[in-house]
């Protein structure tokens, strides 16, 4: 009984809040929702425990409720980010120095910060399957705060291609474990990598078709996982209900991900109009990724040494390709979500300059928000439990002083956070601090 007391109380310590809400009324000045191109105005939304009730035009006041006035303030649904590396940063980057360990504390300033941005649901797009499964569940079970977490653990990938842990490492070292796993030649280790992922915990399945850029050794022009391999891995996770986002640039491995059945291209870089027409044909989605392609341009322009040979070269050409393809996509009407692919070059948290980089390329601001809300949602699947502000949604909200629509820099000034209809930021200032 003791060290059950103990366990209470070192969790009450790591994420002392306040009490989740019973009756909640936010009055909203001005209320994106998702489900339209439109603001409203003077909009009350009614929160009972999680979930939205109903949204009312004008500011009504249950009898019981709590208000939350932000009568001054442009609401929105909270953020949602489908190309994430949660566990990344300083440790990630070092294969033979960086722990488990020392991940793991990474990670868990990283979804805090992720979460105080505004992004209440997040997809991560590959890390230690172990870890970051248990980053999920310790998120779920309020241990730590931080966004709804769908998690692909390990991505699956060829010898020598991109996500081989081997490359240029000298192969006399050795490891005792399993983190050749998901490094997969053939469909028969295909299938068997998607299913010890599931048994894992993982929600979701991603593979590299193509090679990268972050990545020695391998040219992103290039696919890298054949017809045969891409199809069994794709089917097994569908046949286990997990959708499958495959990472890939050169349009050889993205068009063969596509006909494979992938359900998104992260990043697509060299895709082109018969792409597109493929995409379409599909209903497969496009992440362009274009955080990532800044954060590592930044890197190979500032300070190429400290990056791996051929990186800086790579991300050099790539970075403004990845750019024209957003808009090219866009504007053949392939289906779009947002994804950062924070790589840890830069502090977690910084996620909505995805929304900003994607209004420079030349989307509409109000196309590059629904691609971070409604669209992000019927990604994951889950229309009906975010992604917009609608009765019988999670009351995942999020709220800016100004008006996005006419400065999209507005969302990375996030003043009110709410997740699952309990506060996390309020006033600008998050109420859970180291």
């Amino acid at each position: 009984m003791k060290t059950i007391k103990l366990a209470m109380c070192v969790a009450s310590i790591c994420f002392a809040g306040p009490a989740l809400a019973k009756d909640v009324v936010i009055h909203a000045g001005k209320l994106f929702d998702g489900t339209s191109t439109s603001m409203r105005s003077n909009v009350s939304i009614l929160i009972t425990d999680e979930k939205i009730t109903s949204v009312a035009n004008g500011f009504v006041t249950p009898a019981g409720a709590e208000v939350i006035d932000l009568s001054k303030s442009t609401v929105l649904p909270g953020f949602i980010d489908m190309h994430d590396h949660v566990t990344g940063g300083a440790f990630g980057r070092d294969k033979l120095r960086g722990t488990v360990e020392q991940k793991a504390f990474q990670s868990v300033w990283n979804v805090r910060a992720i979460l105080n941005a505004g992004f209440t649901s997040v997809r991560d797009a590959g890390a230690n399957t172990e870890l970051v499964v248990a980053l999920r569940d310790a998120i779920n079970a309020k241990i730590i705060p931080g966004p709804r977490l769908t998690v692909a653990g390990n991505a699956i990938g060829p010898t020598g291609g991109h996500g081989d842990p081997l490359n240029h490492i000298d192969p006399r070292w050795d490891r005792h474990d399993d983190w050749l796993l998901t490094v997969v030649d053939g469909p028969v280790a295909g299938m068997r990598a998607v299913r010890e992922l599931h048994k894992r915990g993982a929600n979701v399945i991603k593979i590299m078709s193509s090679g990268g850029v972050a990545s020695p050794g391998d040219d992103p022009n290039l696919q890298l996982m054949n017809d045969e391999e891409l199809k069994a891995v794709v089917d097994t996770a569908h046949s286990l209900n997990m959708k499958v986002l495959s990472h890939a640039h050169g349009k050889p491995g993205v068009d063969a991900a596509i006909r494979a059945g992938v359900d998104s291209i992260d990043h697509g870089t060299y895709a082109d109009a018969e792409t597109y027409k493929l995409m379409k044909e599909r209903g497969t989605y496009m992440i362009p990724t274009l955080f990532a392609a800044q954060e590592i341009y930044d890197v190979a322009i500032t300070n190429p040494e400290s990056l791996p040979p051929t990186v800086a070269e790579k991300a050099i050409a790539v970075t403004p390709t990845m750019r024209k393809n957003a808009l090219a996509a866009y504007r053949a009407g392939v289906k779009m979500a947002l994804g950062t692919d924070q790589l840890g070059w830069r502090p977690h948290g910084e996620n909505a300059k995805e929304f900003e980089y994607l209004v420079a390329a030349g989307i509409p601001a109000v196309d590059a928000i629904l691609m971070g809300t409604r669209n992000a949602a019927d990604l994951l699947g889950k229309s009906d439990q975010v992604g917009s502000i609608q009765a019988g949604r999670f009351a995942d909200i999020v709220a800016v002083n100004g008006d996005p629509l006419k400065d999209i820099t507005e969302l990375q000034r996030v003043q009110f956070v709410m997740k699952g209809g309990e506060i996390f930021k309020e006033g600008g200032v998050p109420l859970y601090k180291d």
